[in-house]
């Protein structure tokens, strides 16, 4: 079968990552390889560059200039919030047709996946022959199919040794911490806190995921539990924690009706479910030293966090995205199989089953009677997190009182 020849181009689009720059960077060497790809554009600022035609020529880009892009967090080419409907992705089809444009890769979660299949269609119905291959990435870990997803490994590094600082210096002047952590429908980013705990006395002592309804009192007496039997409490919560009815917790609390980009309910950014908590603790257990942080954007792309584990494997999706829509000649999103412990390999499944919906966490990653997280959970993402900073605490042997007896 003769090999479609054109120009490519590739966009990031949702949030960054710290090794977004990976995937890029390898459907960028491994494009080049290829007589058949032209040229291999990236667009700036996502699909929004592509409708504007804000293109770069990245075929002209250094081989040590894309490995030191690879190295660095966050989208090289810049990323958008836009969601493209039907009208936009017409719009994209239009200019990538214009370009002579083959070969389209898009890096991002489902959004970005429902992208490329309406582009996708756009194509087929005109008899265009363009291959569209989605590149996985999202630090929520909830894209369907693959085993996880690059981008994950190296924010729940950052979550994982934060909570580890977080809970050294919470033991060292005690009180109630809460820490929110990004993940609207899936909180597989949350449950990486767990690898905080080295010591049985450790925080994190509770965790709260989207998965499970939030409830108030439980919680109440979660922490009440926590504080009477260790004189402290270090929380990790999801900041799309819900109730029974399905509500957001931080909607329910503060009747917040701010909306981000996409019209949802807006979560983590204002600091506001982890104020709402602790005035709750407060409020029902009289503790007077309640501390909260909104982890934010730190997660996303912490300089120097990286897991060896995911930026190897994003570099690996991005050039098995090339190699897919090249030597297969057909769409689809790059997913990842486990095959042993540890060990994956890449494969290509429809754009309809990652497009639009979210996976959540199984039933088997959380223990909800304790509020918290399972050894299945870690037996799963271990590998993908890679390893952390160890710490230690004094080992001597008490002195005897003489006046205080």
């Amino acid at each position: 079968m003769a090999k479609i020849t054109g120009k490519a181009v590739i966009a990031q689009g949702g949030g960054p990552t710290a090794v977004i720059n990976q995937s890029l960077v390898g459907a960028v060497l491994q494009a080049r390889k290829y007589a058949c790809i032209e040229n291999i554009y990236g667009a700036l600022h996502g699909v929004r560059g592509i409708i504007d035609e804000e293109f770069l020529d990245l075929s002209q880009a250094t081989t040590h200039n894309l490995e030191q892009v690879g190295m660095t967090p966050s989208s090289g080419m810049l990323s958008t919030r836009d969601k493209p409907d039907e009208e936009y992705c017409a719009k994209i089809f239009e200019v990538l047709k214009a370009h002579d444009v083959r070969y389209f890769y898009y890096c991002g979660g489902n959004d970005s996946a429902d992208t490329c299949r309406i582009v996708n269609e756009n194509a087929q119905k005109a008899g265009y022959e363009l291959r569209v291959v989605h590149i996985p990435k999202t630090i929520d870990n909830d894209l369907r199919v693959t085993d996880h997803c690059p981008g994950f490994g190296s924010a729940g590094k950052f979550v994982s040794q934060a909570f580890a600082g977080i809970n050294l210096d919470n033991r060292s002047i005690p009180g109630v911490y809460i820490g929110v952590v990004m993940g609207r429908d899936a909180g597989f980013l949350t449950a990486t806190s767990i690898f905080a705990k080295k010591y049985p006395d450790d925080g994190p002592h509770l965790v709260y995921v989207p998965e499970k309804p939030f409830d108030e009192e439980k919680f109440i007496t979660d922490v009440d539990r926590i504080y009477t039997e260790h004189g402290r409490c270090v929380v990790a919560v999801s900041e799309g924690v819900r109730n029974a009815e399905g509500e957001p917790i931080v909607s329910a609390f503060t009747k917040s009706q701010e909306k981000d980009a996409h019209g949802n309910v807006q979560l983590s950014g204002t600091g506001a479910l982890g104020d709402a908590l602790a005035a709750l603790i407060k409020g029902k257990l009289s503790i007077k030293r309640v501390r909260c942080d909104t982890f934010g954007y730190l997660q996303r792309s912490f300089l120097g966090v990286a897991s060896p584990i995911d930026a190897h494997e994003a570099r690996e999706v991005g050039e098995k995205a090339v190699q897919f829509s090249v030597w297969e000649n057909v769409d689809g999103s790059v997913a990842i199989r486990r095959t042993g412990d540890y060990s994956v390999e890449y494969f290509l499944t429809p754009l309809e089953t990652v497009a639009r919906h979210a996976k959540s966490m199984p039933d088997e990653f959380i223990d909800v009677e304790n509020s918290s997280i399972t050894t299945a959970f870690k037996n799963y993402a271990r590998p993908i997190i890679g390893d952390l900073p160890q710490y230690d605490r004094i080992s001597a042997p008490v002195v005897k009182k003489i006046l205080n007896k």
